[in-house]
């Protein structure tokens, strides 16, 4: 199958990525939480890489997050990024769909912004191929803008203008609001956790409970097999039978590349502070982690096109609230603090 195939791809990058980063943490690096600060505090993340056309300052990072909370942007003005992304949700916003800004449902869950910035491919099928193409995408469709009409309206804030003016050199133009809005979600970064701390040498920052979780997850469970280190997950995409015996399945990934090996096939989400972001899977049809790992490890549903990664692993009770321990144990606990809007 392609997507096995695909999968197969993303495990061998993301095993060479935990081998050089994950295990390198001994050794300090930039806190990715924080790219505009230098920092000596180990980290399990690569440092974050931002595009040549759109590079982090924390001006523009500033002014991003600024952004980000305000309901100017939206079609109504009622409705911020922020409306489905808290940072006690693990940015997302608890719902298993969400509205739009126009009241319509969404199809599909919210997905979590940790770590957003280290994606390939963003969305749950994966259409869009940059950052900065999602953040216009969700704009106009999640928060129901006309981005032509909106910049307008930012840039006839006084204290916006001046930010504008001296972080990009030019007015608020869609462009240049997507910009600092990604290089703000750049910064959404879930490093640090317990576990990291354990693997850095913190042997009591975890319980043990979470270290026999780890085994099971790398071992009889299977899990590592789609969720690596150092990011536990990656930019790839399965079929887990979800949409089996649906009245109307979401074609998922081939709504994108129109092969039909990816049919039903959604992104996988990384599991770093997953412990926040229920309800789960890209339906949202699974209310807590132990439902969510439960279904994974019994082999998920019975598609004839799911992943021949999934099987029925034959976890006990007990086991699966070991994988959760561990889980739990990948929960970031950095600071937000909610900025002022001009």
């Amino acid at each position: 199958m392609l997507a096995t195939r695909t999968a197969i791809a993303g495990l061998t990058l993301a095993i060479s990525l935990w081998t050089l980063h994950g295990h390198a943490a001994a050794s300090p690096g930039p806190d990715a939480s924080t790219p505009a600060s230098a920092s000596t505090r180990p980290s399990a993340l690569p440092p974050m890489v931002h595009p040549a056309d759109n590079p982090a300052t924390p001006e523009k990072i500033a002014l991003g997050k600024q952004l980000f909370v305000d309901p100017r942007l939206s079609g109504s003005g009622q409705m911020a990024c922020q409306g489905c992304h808290y940072r006690h949700l693990g940015w997302t916003d608890g719902l298993a769909l969400s509205p739009k800004d126009n009241g319509q449902l969404n199809t599909r869950h919210t997905p979590s912004l940790y770590n957003v910035g280290y994606q390939t491919a963003w969305y749950w099928d994966g259409r869009a191929t940059t950052l900065e193409g999602q953040v216009m995408a969700a704009w106009k469709a999640q928060i129901n803008a006309d981005p032509e009409q909106v910049a307008p309206l930012i840039q006839a804030v006084p204290e916006y203008a001046e930010q504008f003016a001296r972080v990009f050199d030019a007015p608020a133009t869609p462009d240049t609001i997507v910009k600092a809005l990604a290089a703000y979600l750049r910064t959404k970064n879930s490093d640090h956790s317990p576990w990291d701390r354990y693997e850095m040498g913190e042997t009591d920052a975890v319980s043990a409970d979470a270290i026999a979780g780890q085994a099971l997850f790398a071992g009889k469970a299977g899990c590592v097999a789609c969720h690596t280190p150092p990011y536990y997950g990656n930019s790839t995409f399965y079929n887990i039978g979800l949409e089996h015996g649906q009245e109307s399945p979401d074609p998922g990934r081939f709504n994108v590349t129109k092969e039909e090996a990816d049919r039903g096939a959604f992104k996988t989400p990384s599991l770093r502070s997953v412990a926040l972001s229920a309800p789960y899977f890209h339906d949202g049809s699974r209310a807590t982690l132990a439902e969510a790992v439960r279904y994974m490890a019994s082999g998920g549903g019975a598609d004839p096109n799911k992943s021949d990664l999934l099987l029925d692993r034959g976890l006990t009770d007990a086991e699966i609230d070991q994988i959760v321990a561990f889980l739990e144990a990948l929960t970031s606990d950095e600071s937000w603090d909610q900025p002022r809007i001009p």
